[in-house]
């Protein structure tokens, strides 16, 4: 018998390799791999610009306006030095003078007391004088018992109470009467100072009528007055 060749077992093959893709799809995979990075890189694009515009508009919104720099009392001139000038996103309901209109406020008289760092609203200055023709103005010095508890305000109506010089009031045996009313005299509050350290005293100055100027001023400088709130009101 013939034998028959038995051929040689073929070789063995390793995994062969794929198809080299080209870069360009390698880069696509890549991407379509990482759609949350793209996200967030969009967004974070997006606050920022957003961000911006916001901080534009609150910038471009706000308006010049005129602040208090230095403290001024109710009724004293107001001086250039007096204020500066603000930007402030303002609210509707606020009504405060702007920055323009500064060269007319400066030498018109604070209405009420100016506090530095405050806006200059409307109604906080006046061209009127505190003091009125046919009026006089007297400084009182008062303690704390000659004076309400209740803040006094320019303004405020009072009456200055004329009260006996010590011992005056003890008439026993003299045959003398005392007035069945004390004397007093209708005031207006233009101006309240600060209680003094050393005496406890607090100086209010209030304009008078001229006839009684000089009678008031003689008795405040004995300390006989006392201050009443006129119950017809304030300012």
């Amino acid at each position: 018998m013939r034998k028959t060749a038995t051929p040689p077992p073929a070789p063995a093959r390793g995994p062969q390799p794929g198809p080299t893709l080209p870069a360009a799809a390698v880069s696509f995979q890549s991407r379509r791999r990482r759609p949350g990075m793209a996200a967030l890189a969009v967004a974070l694009i997006a606050a920022g610009g957003v961000g911006g515009f916001l901080a534009w508009q609150e910038t471009g919104q706000r308006t010049p306006v005129l602040a208090v720099a230095r403290e001024v009392a109710a009724g004293d001139v107001i001086e250039d030095a007096d204020l500066t000038d603000a930007a402030v996103s303002l609210d509707p309901a606020l009504k405060p003078l702007g920055a323009g209109e500064r060269d007319t406020v400066v030498g018109k008289r604070a209405a009420v007391a100016l506090v530095p760092g405050a806006l200059l609203a409307q109604g906080q200055v006046t061209d009127r004088a505190l003091v009125e023709k046919g009026e006089q103005l007297v400084g009182i010095g008062l303690k704390t018992s000659q004076l309400p508890a209740t803040q006094l305000s320019p303004g405020d109506k009072v009456l200055v109470v004329f009260t006996p010089a010590e011992g005056a009031e003890n008439t026993a045996g003299t045959g003398a009467q005392p007035p069945a009313e004390p004397k007093s005299v209708a005031a207006r509050v233009v101006r309240v100072g600060e209680r003094q350290q050393s005496t406890g005293e607090v100086v209010v100055d209030v304009a008078v009528p001229a006839a009684e100027g000089p009678g008031l001023a003689s008795q405040a400088a004995g300390g006989r007055v006392a201050l009443v709130v006129d119950a017809g009101g304030g300012s």
